[in-house]
């Protein structure tokens, strides 16, 4: 989300945020004023037809069939043999999957094996992983209870991140995906729009608005990684972290040097590496405060 943000193309083609003559920081309601003195007038009729950019883009077959998939995904049959599976039975089995190897074990020989049908029977249901990969992540993303129009901002922000936070602890396989990339989903693109609509009447401009929400995607990520990095390690070496960091006490008193690290051991006594009962409840705290101050520093401004 936002450093992963879909960008919209501007209808006139052009990044009016990166104008010379706009600003970062301008409100996202702020619209320009009448030009000063008489603009020069033309008997030139307006155009009308002025091309849309996006034509201008390539549209391969096989995006189109990806994007087809997830917006408009084929209905069953009425005529002939019934399927004996269904598009949504296919995407459940690929989730199981995940969940017991891992996304880079996913495979479609796999996940035929435990529909217990052939590999080559499954592609009549996806045309590849690619496809069904996409189809997971929209279907894991469903599972979000995203903040209503009507939160107050810090409300709404904080309800998204603990959202998102707690979707990657259920499907912790999403991580190993590539997060800048997620597919243009529907479910993936409600949860963009309803981070997006918890600071868009705070004032801030709408640059800022999509670097706050990617700031804090980035956080929930970074901190969901680390965490189930941790919970692989308690399982393989059958420590918890506790038990390791006890199991590694001896340094403190045979290795350390007090000399070399002092601000490590000044704080260390002043308590400041005590860690909360719940980090990632305390590091979200703290930066939603700094966005408040963000905030604050705005609507202040002249």
């Amino acid at each position: 989300m936002a450093s992963n943000t879909v960008a919209p193309v501007p209808s006139d083609g052009v990044d009016s945020a990166r104008t010379p003559d706009s600003s970062a920081d301008a409100p996202l309601d702020t619209t320009p004023g009448p030009p000063e003195g008489d603009a020069p007038q033309s008997d030139a009729p307006e155009d009308d037809t002025a091309p849309d950019p996006t034509d201008q883009v390539p549209r391969p077959a096989d995006v189109t069939r990806r994007l087809a998939l997830l917006w408009d995904p084929p209905a069953p049959p009425t005529r002939g043999r019934k399927a004996r599976l269904t598009l949504d039975e296919v995407v459940t089995a690929g989730i199981a999957v995940a969940q017991e190897v891992g996304l880079d074990a996913l495979s479609m020989r796999r996940v035929a094996a435990r529909l217990d049908m052939g590999a080559m029977s499954l592609y009549t249901y996806v045309p590849g992983r690619t496809e069904l990969v996409d189809l997971m992540i929209d279907r894991a993303f469903a599972e979000l209870d995203l903040p209503t129009a009507d939160s107050p901002w810090r409300d709404g922000l904080s309800r998204y991140a603990r959202e998102v936070w707690h979707l990657y602890q259920r499907h912790p396989w999403i991580l190993q995906t590539n997060m800048w990339r997620l597919p243009l989903a529907p479910h993936v693109l409600d949860a963009q729009e309803a981070g997006l609509r918890t600071l868009v009447d705070t004032g801030l401009s709408a640059e800022r608005v999509v670097e706050i929400l990617g700031l804090v995607d980035a956080f929930v990520r970074g901190l969901a990684r680390a965490a189930v990095a941790e919970s692989v390690e308690n399982d393989a070496s059958g420590m918890s972290s506790d038990e390791y960091w006890t199991s590694m006490s001896s340094f403190w008193a045979d290795w350390f040097d007090v000399e070399r690290y002092p601000v490590m051991t000044r704080i260390w006594e002043a308590g400041g590496f005590h860690a909360p009962s719940d980090p990632f409840d305390a590091s979200l705290d703290r930066l939603l405060d700094g966005v408040e101050m963000t905030i604050d520093r705005t609507n202040e401004r002249p």
